[in-house]
């Protein structure tokens, strides 16, 4: 009788190991992109004229001349933005829209903030950060464009795209999301700050964000807050804004990239080529204000010092 039990056993074991795979396969399946054409998220506060015109707008630089629609309104941003601390209700009003267009793995995230009517009424949140945000909330190989028909900080473009790659099976993490959005408020705030002074650019800080971003998923999901701090230092000095971000700042910065570790960021194989891409991207968008940081008077002063020898030594030969 044993015996005749054991090829049971053994049957019953492989059936069940063969029906979870199949059930674990759906289950990963239906998580799957399933990106077919570009989306289009339209505030819900706009005109009948104010949504045309935004559309237009949107969609003049897409590859792909099909493209499907969804509204962003009060729920949205209740969904995907309050998590992280903002304040918005079902009633609250959304203008800023956006259209994604997925592309080819390793092609990175693109963002360009278009004018609406010639006017660029996105007010708060910069090209870069959007792009730090995006990365960071899981978003990868994106061309983003956004645009807004009324002056406002653009939030809802946002909460947007966060729709748009859900809508197409992305399943975004919200504690990527609540990191990204926590980072998005930070660097803006020391944006404002740092607004007009010499030497520093929205591109360095961003490019320091991204680089540190990077530098993170190089060592792992496991990085201490000491070693955190380390690589911001090593790339605020990159950047030549390590005179310029003060200590508040600097412990700003810290504890959001530490957010970002605690979110699972890390844990994507996939995060640290896309954050040495978004590196790339802002310097290349940005090539007057980083040429500059390569001057002679913004080497540092080990540099010219080994500069002078080199050149010491040719003129005596």
């Amino acid at each position: 009788m044993k015996k005749n039990i054991q090829p049971l056993l053994g049957s019953l074991a492989i059936l069940a190991a063969i029906t979870f795979t199949f059930f674990n396969f759906k289950t990963q399946a239906v998580h799957a992109e399933t990106w077919q054409q570009p989306t289009v998220t339209l505030g819900t506060t706009l005109t009948t004229d104010q949504k045309q015109g935004t559309i237009n707008t949107l969609t003049k630089d897409l590859d792909n001349s099909n493209y499907q629609t969804i509204t962003v309104n009060g729920d949205t941003l209740v969904k995907y933005l309050n998590p992280s601390g903002s304040n918005f209700t079902s009633n609250s009003s959304v203008w800023s829209s956006a259209a994604v267009e997925k592309t080819s793995s390793g092609s990175g995230i693109n963002v360009h903030i278009l004018p609406y009517n010639g006017k660029n009424n996105i007010t708060t949140i910069t090209a870069d950060q959007y792009k730090n945000a995006a990365l960071t909330a899981g978003v990868s190989d994106a061309n983003i464009y956004v645009t807004s028909a009324v002056p406002i900080d653009g939030s809802g473009a946002l909460a947007g795209v966060y729709a748009a790659f859900d809508q197409n099976g992305s399943d975004l993490s919200q504690k990527q999301i609540n990191a990204a959005q926590n980072e998005m408020s930070t660097l803006s705030d020391i944006n404002q700050d740092n607004k007009g002074k010499d030497g520093y650019s929205d591109a360095q800080l961003n490019n320091a964000i991204a680089g540190a971003k990077s530098d993170m998923a190089k060592a792992g999901h496991n990085i201490s807050v000491g070693q955190i701090t380390t690589i911001v230092n090593n790339q605020l000095e990159k950047n030549n804004i390590q005179n310029i971000i003060n200590n508040n700042q600097k412990q700003q910065i810290i504890n959001i990239l530490v957010q970002i570790r605690d979110s699972g960021a890390l844990n994507s194989s996939n995060f640290k080529q896309q954050a040495q891409k978004l590196s790339n991207n802002i310097v290349d968008s940005a090539k007057g204000v980083f040429n500059k940081l390569n001057t002679q008077e913004n080497r540092n002063f080990i540099q010219k010092i080994w500069d002078a020898i080199v050149n010491f030594f040719q003129n005596l030969f």
